[in-house]
């Protein structure tokens, strides 16, 4: 029997491609660009399985292919809000991503993120590169005490908790979250977590915010001018979820007229181009690195594998989402 045919819009490490291209007759994208709507709408119709990552915009206008041959996309990552679930299920195409084998690395990035917003890690680095630091002074570029602090986190999902783990036993952190579905107690009991009743329950009452919820309509700019107002002056953001989740706007305004004091972001709305007013701020800026380790990389690979396997078997791929 001939191999199923694959399409990876993005290169991947090396151990995974070489095991894919021994399972399946693939198709590399070898200038490992995003590729154009135009480029997977022919994708739909050229290959069994399309495997895209986040820097693919796979909308209902992409899915509007006449008897596709694809029949299923497995992503490469834990968010899908770049593929448009509902119609790929008129379109009689199946989804899959790869949870929890990138949930730690995250976690620390975000941690990351947390101590180099608080502490100003990056305009330090740019004074300091620039040859502009004149040595030390008891008042040079003060920052934010993160330890015995609140450790605010908005979606106590793998990600979010993995995360409350380290800012509470790592930093003595007390923890408090909101989540629009139940938690079960046994996921808040290592970290004490609090459960608050609202998004501004939480924003309110932390010293650090920290977003672990997907993105997509659902959550766009959820944290917007109103419910940065509400945060604390001392107060950090950090966003490792969704660029689209953040108004970028709002948040550089905040930044500037001090309305809360930093931000650490992983993620950006309408990546890879950067909100100008961003730019010029003390935010911590980093190019979408959360699950970037080799382990972690190779493992969602595998990932992918898992459920392509399953499909092609006739079974139910585990990480289905669609």
């Amino acid at each position: 029997m001939s191999k199923p045919k694959i399409l990876v819009t993005r290169r991947w490490p090396e151990a995974v491609e070489t095991k894919l291209s021994e399972a399946y007759d693939v198709t590399f994208n070898e200038a490992d660009e995003p590729m154009s709507k135009d480029a997977l709408r022919q994708a739909l119709s050229e290959y069994d399985a399309v495997c895209p990552t986040v820097s693919d915009t796979i909308d209902a206008s992409v899915l509007a292919v006449e008897n596709p041959r694809t029949k299923i996309l497995s992503s490469y990552g834990v968010g899908f809000s770049h593929i448009d679930t509902d119609a790929a299920k008129k379109a009689g195409i199946v989804v899959t991503n790869t949870p929890e084998v990138l949930s730690e690395c995250t976690a620390d990035l975000a941690i990351t993120l947390m101590l180099s917003a608080a502490r100003r890690a990056g305009e330090g680095e740019r004074e300091l590169r620039a040859g502009q630091w004149t040595g030390w002074r008891p008042t040079h570029m003060i920052g934010t005490k993160v330890s015995g602090g609140v450790f605010g986190v908005l979606g106590f999902g793998r990600i979010g908790q993995e995360t409350a783990k380290r800012a509470h036993h790592g930093f003595g952190m007390k923890v408090i979250y909101y989540d629009a579905y139940p938690v079960a107690p046994e996921k808040a009991a290592s970290t004490k977590a609090e459960a608050r009743d609202s998004i501004e329950a939480v924003l309110k009452e932390a010293d650090v915010v920290s977003l672990h919820m997907p993105g997509g309509k659902e959550n766009y700019h959820l944290i917007n001018a109103e419910r940065l107002a509400m945060m604390k002056p001392n107060a950090i953001l950090v966003n490792s979820a969704r660029g689209e989740v953040v108004d970028a706007k709002a948040l550089a305004d905040a930044l500037k007229n001090g309305t809360i004091a930093g931000a650490g972001l992983d993620v950006f709305e309408g990546e890879p181009k950067i909100p100008e007013p961003l730019l010029e701020t003390n935010a911590v800026l980093l190019p979408h690195l959360g699950s970037a380790t080799q382990s972690t990389r190779e493992a969602m690979g595998w990932r992918v594998m898992d459920n392509l396997e399953a499909y092609f078997a006739g079974r139910e791929p585990g990480d289905r989402v669609a």
